[in-house]
């Protein structure tokens, strides 16, 4: 325990360059007292690290100095690669930078890590897209990025159902979910998402901006997310699904639903269960039922069931065309 703290004390002065011993024992969780022994360690230990008095002052190690990453543990090797994903650092322009960086982390690693750090590249692969949906187009994405890291203006044009609008904004962050790239960024003072495939310009400006204090990108997607799916559109359905029909269910809803799904009693006497499910998006619910019949059968409410007669209907009525 102590050996890996001296480690992290080592990396976080390589880092940021000095701290005080109030903040390293901050980071670290431990009293100033520890902070102040694991120092004399080190120092015992032949790491060039002092401390210096005054406003500016803190504990540093000298100038040029640097470790290699031999207190890197097996697990912590294997996180670092399997954080390296190719096809978003490649949308990114970053494809090249991470290949490389992977091969410094690996020459820097002990050399008992290295194999199994190159194992879990050879044997894990992370696809972050969805099934039968090709990734979005995004010609701009690079154009975003470098604004964000840059903190410069950026004006778009943006598609917003059928029309185009000019927005400058303050780009904050990006973010990536299931395969589909997110823009965060401040206008007209509040922060707002922007889908990057909608974007259909884009062009940094030379103005940089400040941005707003203590603003955190992944606290700020948690909350608009639960926002997001608090405000989504949903219908309870009653269905009875026969025992042979429920992978039909899965396709039809989705399995979180169908895990949170309340049972109306128990099995008839075919083994068909009653459930009563909560959907997203009702608009779509009459499609997705229709094709999970017959063994999925929708009891309640009336008016999708009228719907769903409506739809297969009109199905039979034109395949039943010569």
């Amino acid at each position: 325990m102590r050996a890996s703290r001296l480690v992290n004390r080592l990396l976080l002065l390589q880092a940021r360059g000095g701290l005080t011993a109030e903040e390293l024992a901050r980071e670290l969780e431990v009293s100033v007292r520890t902070v102040h022994r694991d120092v004399d360690a080190l120092s015992a230990a032949g790491i060039p690290i002092y401390g210096e008095r005054g406003p500016a002052g803190g504990i540093r190690l000298v100038e040029g100095y640097r470790t290699r990453l031999t207190g890197m543990t097996a697990e912590e090797a294997e996180a670092l690669f399997l954080s390296g994903l190719p096809g978003p650092a490649a949308e990114l322009g970053l494809g090249t930078a991470v290949a490389a960086a992977q091969l410094k982390v690996t020459a820097a690693m002990p050399p008992e890590l290295r194999p199994r750090a190159s194992r879990l590249v050879e044997r894990f692969h992370l696809d972050a897209g969805a099934w039968f949906h090709g990734n979005e187009p995004v010609p701009h994405l690079a154009t975003v990025s470098e604004a964000v890291w840059g903190a410069r203006r950026l004006e778009i044009a943006y598609r917003r159902g059928e029309d185009v609008v000019t927005r400058t904004l303050e780009p904050l962050g990006i973010v990536l979910k299931a395969g589909i790239w997110y823009l965060v960024a401040r206008a007209d003072e509040q922060v707002r998402t922007y889908r990057v495939s909608r974007i259909r310009e884009a062009r940094a400006l030379e103005s940089t901006f400040e941005r707003p204090a203590g603003f955190d990108l992944a606290a700020f997607w948690s909350e608009s997310s639960t926002a997001y799916e608090r405000e989504v559109p949903r219908i309870d359905v009653v269905v009875r699904v026969h025992p042979e029909g429920i992978d039909r269910l899965y396709d039809a809803v989705g399995a979180r639903v169908v895990r949170e799904a309340e049972r109306l009693g128990p099995p008839d006497e075919e083994g068909r269960e009653t459930l009563r499910i909560t959907v997203e998006w009702p608009a779509e619910a009459v499609g997705r039922f229709v094709a999970a019949a017959p063994d999925v059968e929708v009891l309640e409410p009336a008016r999708l069931r009228d719907e769903m007669l409506t739809a297969a209907t009109a199905a039979i009525a034109a395949y039943s065309r010569p």
